[in-house]
Protein backbone atom coordinates (compact mmCIF):
# COMPACT_ATOMS: atom_id res chain seq x y z
CA UNK A 1 0.00 0.00 0.00
CA UNK A 2 1.41 3.45 -1.06
CA UNK A 3 2.35 6.04 1.81
CA UNK A 4 -0.44 8.28 0.39
CA UNK A 5 -3.00 5.42 0.74
CA UNK A 6 -1.93 4.91 4.07
CA UNK A 7 -1.67 7.91 5.23
CA UNK A 8 -5.57 8.78 4.40
CA UNK A 9 -6.35 5.28 5.89
CA UNK A 10 -4.98 6.62 9.14
CA UNK A 11 -6.38 9.89 8.82
CA UNK A 12 -9.96 8.52 7.57
CA UNK A 13 -10.07 5.84 10.85
CA UNK A 14 -9.37 8.85 13.09
CA UNK A 15 -11.77 10.97 11.68
CA UNK A 16 -14.71 8.19 11.87
CA UNK A 17 -14.20 7.90 15.69
CA UNK A 18 -14.48 11.85 16.34
CA UNK A 19 -17.44 11.72 13.82
CA UNK A 20 -16.15 13.97 11.01
CA UNK A 21 -17.18 12.75 7.71
CA UNK A 22 -14.97 11.81 5.26
CA UNK A 23 -15.86 14.50 2.42
CA UNK A 24 -15.06 17.21 4.95
CA UNK A 25 -11.65 15.92 6.06
CA UNK A 26 -10.35 15.73 2.58
CA UNK A 27 -11.47 19.31 1.84
CA UNK A 28 -10.19 20.65 4.91
CA UNK A 29 -6.96 18.65 3.80
CA UNK A 30 -6.89 20.25 0.14
CA UNK A 31 -7.47 23.73 2.02
CA UNK A 32 -4.44 22.76 3.93
CA UNK A 33 -2.49 22.50 1.18
CA UNK A 34 -3.55 25.58 -1.09
CA UNK A 35 -3.39 27.42 2.43
CA UNK A 36 0.73 27.40 1.70
CA UNK A 37 1.78 30.95 0.80
CA UNK A 38 4.88 31.15 -1.95
CA UNK A 39 7.03 34.31 -0.31
CA UNK A 40 8.51 36.51 -2.76
CA UNK A 41 11.93 38.78 -2.71
CA UNK A 42 11.55 41.66 -5.35
CA UNK A 43 15.37 42.30 -7.33
CA UNK A 44 14.98 45.40 -8.74
CA UNK A 45 12.61 48.06 -7.96
CA UNK A 46 11.69 50.11 -11.50
CA UNK A 47 8.76 50.33 -13.06
CA UNK A 48 7.90 46.49 -13.73
CA UNK A 49 9.19 45.28 -10.51
CA UNK A 50 6.52 47.99 -9.25
CA UNK A 51 3.85 46.61 -11.44
CA UNK A 52 4.64 42.82 -10.31
CA UNK A 53 4.37 43.79 -6.71
CA UNK A 54 0.96 45.86 -7.31
CA UNK A 55 -0.43 42.53 -8.90
CA UNK A 56 0.92 40.19 -6.06
CA UNK A 57 -1.62 42.29 -3.92
CA UNK A 58 -4.31 40.15 -5.22
CA UNK A 59 -2.64 36.36 -5.22
CA UNK A 60 -3.61 33.77 -3.07
CA UNK A 61 -0.84 31.46 -3.25
CA UNK A 62 1.57 33.86 -3.58
CA UNK A 63 2.73 37.09 -0.89
CA UNK A 64 5.90 39.80 -1.40
CA UNK A 65 7.75 39.80 1.60
CA UNK A 66 11.21 41.26 0.43
CA UNK A 67 13.03 43.25 -2.01
CA UNK A 68 16.51 43.96 -2.93
CA UNK A 69 17.70 47.03 -4.50
CA UNK A 70 20.58 49.33 -4.79
CA UNK A 71 18.92 52.23 -3.83
CA UNK A 72 18.12 53.20 -0.11
CA UNK A 73 15.10 55.41 -1.17
CA UNK A 74 13.27 53.17 -2.66
CA UNK A 75 13.97 50.31 0.15
CA UNK A 76 12.03 52.88 2.71
CA UNK A 77 8.95 53.23 0.51
CA UNK A 78 8.42 49.86 -0.70
CA UNK A 79 8.72 49.16 3.54
CA UNK A 80 5.94 51.45 3.70
CA UNK A 81 3.84 50.68 0.91
CA UNK A 82 4.09 46.67 0.61
CA UNK A 83 4.55 46.39 4.65
CA UNK A 84 8.16 44.77 4.28
CA UNK A 85 9.88 44.05 7.38
CA UNK A 86 13.50 45.66 7.47
CA UNK A 87 15.03 42.40 8.01
CA UNK A 88 13.62 41.24 4.50
CA UNK A 89 15.34 44.33 3.05
CA UNK A 90 18.95 43.55 1.03
CA UNK A 91 20.97 45.49 -1.56
CA UNK A 92 23.27 44.04 -4.32
CA UNK A 93 26.35 43.52 -1.95
CA UNK A 94 25.17 41.71 0.87
CA UNK A 95 22.17 40.08 -0.83
CA UNK A 96 23.82 36.74 -0.07
CA UNK A 97 23.23 36.62 4.16
CA UNK A 98 19.57 35.93 1.99
CA UNK A 99 20.46 32.04 2.26
CA UNK A 100 20.45 32.44 6.58
CA UNK A 101 16.28 34.14 5.77
CA UNK A 102 14.12 31.29 6.09
CA UNK A 103 10.91 33.74 5.34
CA UNK A 104 12.00 34.22 1.62
CA UNK A 105 11.62 31.11 -0.39
CA UNK A 106 12.22 32.73 -4.49
CA UNK A 107 13.47 35.93 -5.87
CA UNK A 108 12.15 37.36 -8.77
CA UNK A 109 14.69 39.08 -10.86
CA UNK A 110 13.37 42.38 -12.41
CA UNK A 111 16.67 43.45 -13.60
CA UNK A 112 18.49 44.31 -16.77
CA UNK A 113 19.34 41.69 -18.66
CA UNK A 114 23.24 41.64 -17.99
CA UNK A 115 22.23 41.14 -14.72
CA UNK A 116 20.56 37.98 -14.74
CA UNK A 117 23.14 35.52 -14.99
CA UNK A 118 25.32 36.74 -12.40
CA UNK A 119 22.43 37.54 -9.74
CA UNK A 120 20.79 33.97 -10.53
CA UNK A 121 24.04 32.12 -9.23
CA UNK A 122 24.37 34.13 -6.06
CA UNK A 123 20.21 33.65 -5.57
CA UNK A 124 20.74 29.45 -6.45
CA UNK A 125 23.87 29.42 -4.27
CA UNK A 126 21.67 30.68 -1.35
CA UNK A 127 19.62 28.01 -1.84
CA UNK A 128 16.62 30.35 -2.93
CA UNK A 129 14.24 29.28 -5.95
CA UNK A 130 14.66 32.31 -8.79
CA UNK A 131 12.06 33.90 -11.25
CA UNK A 132 14.07 35.95 -14.42
CA UNK A 133 12.52 38.40 -16.24
CA UNK A 134 12.53 37.40 -19.76
CA UNK A 135 14.79 37.06 -21.74
CA UNK A 136 16.57 34.83 -19.54
CA UNK A 137 19.85 35.97 -20.21
CA UNK A 138 21.70 37.40 -22.76
CA UNK A 139 23.01 34.47 -24.67
CA UNK A 140 22.53 30.56 -25.16
CA UNK A 141 25.92 30.05 -23.02
CA UNK A 142 24.99 32.49 -20.06
CA UNK A 143 21.31 30.48 -20.32
CA UNK A 144 22.90 27.02 -19.67
CA UNK A 145 25.31 28.11 -16.84
CA UNK A 146 21.80 29.53 -15.51
CA UNK A 147 20.10 26.02 -15.66
CA UNK A 148 23.14 23.90 -14.75
CA UNK A 149 23.65 26.18 -11.37
CA UNK A 150 20.10 25.79 -10.24
CA UNK A 151 19.64 22.41 -11.04
CA UNK A 152 23.19 21.74 -8.41
CA UNK A 153 21.18 23.96 -5.89
CA UNK A 154 17.97 22.03 -6.22
CA UNK A 155 15.63 24.80 -6.60
CA UNK A 156 13.33 26.23 -9.04
CA UNK A 157 14.32 28.27 -12.29
CA UNK A 158 11.56 30.13 -14.05
CA UNK A 159 11.13 32.73 -16.86
CA UNK A 160 8.47 35.20 -16.42
CA UNK A 161 6.61 34.24 -19.17
CA UNK A 162 3.31 35.64 -17.82
CA UNK A 163 1.26 34.79 -21.55
CA UNK A 164 1.43 31.38 -20.84
CA UNK A 165 -1.05 31.41 -18.26
CA UNK A 166 -3.23 33.85 -20.43
CA UNK A 167 -6.61 32.31 -20.73
CA UNK A 168 -7.45 33.50 -24.32
CA UNK A 169 -3.79 32.72 -24.81
CA UNK A 170 -4.39 29.05 -23.69
CA UNK A 171 -7.69 29.08 -25.36
CA UNK A 172 -5.65 29.10 -28.74
CA UNK A 173 -2.89 26.86 -28.06
CA UNK A 174 -5.73 24.48 -26.87
CA UNK A 175 -7.04 24.92 -29.88
CA UNK A 176 -4.24 24.19 -32.13
CA UNK A 177 -3.13 20.99 -29.92
CA UNK A 178 -6.67 19.88 -30.29
CA UNK A 179 -6.71 20.04 -34.34
CA UNK A 180 -9.55 22.24 -34.66
CA UNK A 181 -7.49 24.44 -36.93
CA UNK A 182 -6.14 21.70 -39.14
CA UNK A 183 -2.88 21.56 -39.94
CA UNK A 184 -1.65 24.35 -38.72
CA UNK A 185 1.40 25.75 -41.06
CA UNK A 186 2.11 29.61 -40.85
CA UNK A 187 2.77 31.79 -37.73
CA UNK A 188 3.01 35.63 -38.12
CA UNK A 189 4.28 37.22 -34.80
CA UNK A 190 4.78 41.04 -34.89
CA UNK A 191 6.04 42.63 -31.85
CA UNK A 192 7.07 46.97 -31.58
CA UNK A 193 6.54 49.91 -29.93
CA UNK A 194 8.28 53.50 -30.19
CA UNK A 195 10.99 53.17 -27.56
CA UNK A 196 11.39 57.15 -25.60
CA UNK A 197 14.20 57.86 -23.70
CA UNK A 198 17.68 57.12 -25.63
CA UNK A 199 19.63 57.00 -21.92
CA UNK A 200 17.36 54.16 -20.85
CA UNK A 201 19.23 50.83 -19.95
CA UNK A 202 17.26 48.70 -22.83
CA UNK A 203 19.61 51.14 -25.45
CA UNK A 204 22.58 50.31 -23.62
CA UNK A 205 24.72 47.17 -25.38
CA UNK A 206 26.26 46.73 -22.17
CA UNK A 207 23.05 46.32 -19.54
CA UNK A 208 20.41 44.92 -22.77
CA UNK A 209 22.18 42.48 -25.02
CA UNK A 210 20.63 43.77 -28.09
CA UNK A 211 17.92 46.03 -28.82
CA UNK A 212 14.24 45.34 -29.77
CA UNK A 213 15.22 42.03 -30.14
CA UNK A 214 15.69 41.14 -26.79
CA UNK A 215 12.84 43.46 -25.44
CA UNK A 216 9.99 42.05 -27.33
CA UNK A 217 11.30 40.26 -30.06
CA UNK A 218 11.64 37.34 -27.61
CA UNK A 219 7.75 37.77 -27.59
CA UNK A 220 7.30 36.45 -31.12
CA UNK A 221 10.20 33.84 -31.05
CA UNK A 222 8.24 32.00 -27.95
CA UNK A 223 4.67 32.66 -29.12
CA UNK A 224 5.60 30.81 -32.46
CA UNK A 225 7.12 27.57 -30.28
CA UNK A 226 3.72 27.68 -28.21
CA UNK A 227 1.13 28.59 -30.86
CA UNK A 228 2.76 25.49 -33.31
CA UNK A 229 3.69 23.60 -30.63
CA UNK A 230 7.05 22.54 -31.60
CA UNK A 231 11.09 23.78 -32.45
CA UNK A 232 12.31 25.70 -35.26
CA UNK A 233 15.02 23.73 -37.07
CA UNK A 234 16.44 27.01 -39.29
CA UNK A 235 16.10 30.61 -38.75
CA UNK A 236 16.72 33.57 -41.71
CA UNK A 237 16.98 37.42 -40.28
CA UNK A 238 17.65 40.80 -41.53
CA UNK A 239 18.28 44.05 -39.68
CA UNK A 240 16.59 47.86 -40.61
CA UNK A 241 18.01 50.77 -39.21
CA UNK A 242 17.22 53.85 -39.60
CA UNK A 243 18.52 55.64 -36.99
CA UNK A 244 21.65 54.54 -35.97
CA UNK A 245 22.46 57.51 -33.34
CA UNK A 246 19.67 56.36 -31.21
CA UNK A 247 20.37 52.82 -31.66
CA UNK A 248 24.16 52.31 -32.10
CA UNK A 249 26.40 49.44 -32.70
CA UNK A 250 24.93 46.34 -30.94
CA UNK A 251 21.30 47.54 -30.20
CA UNK A 252 18.99 46.52 -32.50
CA UNK A 253 16.40 49.15 -33.97
CA UNK A 254 14.10 46.58 -36.27
CA UNK A 255 14.94 42.71 -37.82
CA UNK A 256 12.44 40.62 -39.24
CA UNK A 257 13.15 37.03 -39.32
CA UNK A 258 11.77 33.85 -40.50
CA UNK A 259 11.50 30.10 -38.87
CA UNK A 260 11.15 26.63 -40.32
CA UNK A 261 9.32 24.28 -38.23
CA UNK A 262 9.97 19.99 -39.09
CA UNK A 263 6.26 20.01 -39.62
CA UNK A 264 6.96 22.07 -42.77
CA UNK A 265 5.49 25.57 -41.14
CA UNK A 266 6.74 28.85 -41.56
CA UNK A 267 7.10 31.44 -39.34
CA UNK A 268 7.36 35.40 -40.25
CA UNK A 269 8.14 37.71 -37.47
CA UNK A 270 9.21 41.33 -36.56
CA UNK A 271 10.60 43.08 -34.00
CA UNK A 272 11.24 46.68 -33.76
CA UNK A 273 11.65 49.91 -31.70
CA UNK A 274 10.17 52.23 -34.24
CA UNK A 275 6.54 51.56 -34.79
CA UNK A 276 3.40 51.13 -32.53
CA UNK A 277 0.38 49.60 -32.80
CA UNK A 278 2.42 46.18 -33.29
CA UNK A 279 1.40 43.27 -31.11
CA UNK A 280 0.08 40.53 -33.09
CA UNK A 281 -0.23 36.56 -33.36
CA UNK A 282 -2.01 35.03 -36.41
CA UNK A 283 -1.86 31.31 -36.78
CA UNK A 284 -3.20 29.93 -39.66
CA UNK A 285 -4.44 26.24 -40.45
CA UNK A 286 -5.87 23.94 -43.49
CA UNK A 287 -9.09 24.07 -41.31
CA UNK A 288 -9.13 27.74 -39.66
CA UNK A 289 -7.69 30.66 -38.11
CA UNK A 290 -6.87 32.61 -34.66
CA UNK A 291 -6.14 36.10 -34.17
CA UNK A 292 -4.83 37.49 -31.18
CA UNK A 293 -4.35 41.43 -30.98
CA UNK A 294 -2.82 42.78 -28.97
CA UNK A 295 -1.55 39.40 -27.89
CA UNK A 296 1.36 39.98 -25.59
CA UNK A 297 0.17 43.38 -23.84
CA UNK A 298 -0.64 43.71 -20.70
CA UNK A 299 -4.39 43.15 -21.36
CA UNK A 300 -7.03 42.86 -22.17
CA UNK A 301 -5.81 40.56 -25.14
CA UNK A 302 -8.25 40.07 -27.73
CA UNK A 303 -8.67 36.85 -29.90
CA UNK A 304 -10.82 35.42 -32.29
CA UNK A 305 -10.88 32.23 -34.55
CA UNK A 306 -12.83 31.36 -37.52
CA UNK A 307 -15.80 30.50 -35.31
CA UNK A 308 -15.75 33.67 -33.90
CA UNK A 309 -14.39 35.99 -30.27
CA UNK A 310 -12.86 33.98 -27.88
CA UNK A 311 -14.21 35.32 -24.65
CA UNK A 312 -12.56 35.08 -21.26
CA UNK A 313 -12.63 36.85 -18.29
CA UNK A 314 -9.51 39.35 -17.68
CA UNK A 315 -7.06 39.37 -14.84
CA UNK A 316 -4.05 40.48 -14.41
CA UNK A 317 -1.36 39.02 -15.86
CA UNK A 318 1.07 39.02 -13.15
CA UNK A 319 -1.41 38.24 -10.78
CA UNK A 320 -2.27 34.60 -12.76
CA UNK A 321 1.57 33.84 -13.28
CA UNK A 322 2.54 34.35 -9.20
CA UNK A 323 -0.20 32.15 -7.90
CA UNK A 324 0.38 29.59 -11.38
CA UNK A 325 3.77 29.76 -10.18
CA UNK A 326 3.21 29.46 -6.21
CA UNK A 327 1.33 26.03 -7.70
CA UNK A 328 4.48 24.95 -9.31
CA UNK A 329 6.87 25.25 -6.68
CA UNK A 330 4.21 24.09 -3.62
CA UNK A 331 2.12 21.65 -5.61
CA UNK A 332 4.21 20.32 -8.38
CA UNK A 333 1.55 21.53 -11.11
CA UNK A 334 2.79 20.98 -14.57
CA UNK A 335 1.75 24.38 -16.63
CA UNK A 336 0.45 23.68 -20.28
CA UNK A 337 3.11 25.64 -21.43
CA UNK A 338 6.48 25.37 -19.28
CA UNK A 339 8.27 28.64 -17.98
CA UNK A 340 11.08 26.81 -16.78
CA UNK A 341 14.84 27.60 -17.08
CA UNK A 342 14.97 25.13 -20.17
CA UNK A 343 12.18 26.94 -21.66
CA UNK A 344 14.04 30.31 -21.33
CA UNK A 345 17.08 28.14 -22.84
CA UNK A 346 15.29 28.01 -25.94
CA UNK A 347 14.55 31.12 -26.99
CA UNK A 348 17.94 32.07 -26.23
CA UNK A 349 19.48 29.46 -28.89
CA UNK A 350 16.92 30.89 -31.41
CA UNK A 351 17.90 34.52 -30.04
CA UNK A 352 21.54 34.01 -30.61
CA UNK A 353 20.68 32.25 -34.28
CA UNK A 354 18.67 35.36 -35.38
CA UNK A 355 21.44 37.73 -34.55
CA UNK A 356 24.16 35.15 -36.43
CA UNK A 357 21.85 35.45 -39.42
CA UNK A 358 21.99 39.00 -39.43
CA UNK A 359 25.20 38.94 -39.33
CA UNK A 360 26.29 36.70 -41.87
CA UNK A 361 23.01 36.92 -44.37
CA UNK A 362 23.12 33.09 -44.11
CA UNK A 363 20.22 30.40 -43.51
CA UNK A 364 21.04 29.20 -39.89
CA UNK A 365 20.71 25.66 -39.18
CA UNK A 366 19.32 24.98 -35.34
CA UNK A 367 19.76 21.01 -34.72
Amino acid sequence: MSTRRIFLKRVGLSTLALGIPMAETLKAMENTKEDKVLRVAIMGLGSYGTRVADAMKDCKRAKLVGVVSGTPSKITDWQSKYDIPAKNCYNYENFDQIKDNPDIDIVYMTTPNSLHKPHCLRIAAAGKHVISEKPMALNAAEGREMVAACKKAGVHLMVGYRMHFELKTLEVVRMQRAGELGKTLFFQGLSGFIIGDPTQWRLDPALAGGGAMMDIGVYSINGARYMLGEEPTWITAQEVKNDPVKFKEGVDETITFQMGFPSGAVASCLSTYSLNNLDKFFLNGTKGFAEMQPSTGYGPIKAWTNKGPIEREHVTHQTVQMDEMAAIILDGKKPMIPVDGEEGLKDLVIVDAIYEAVKTGQKVTLS
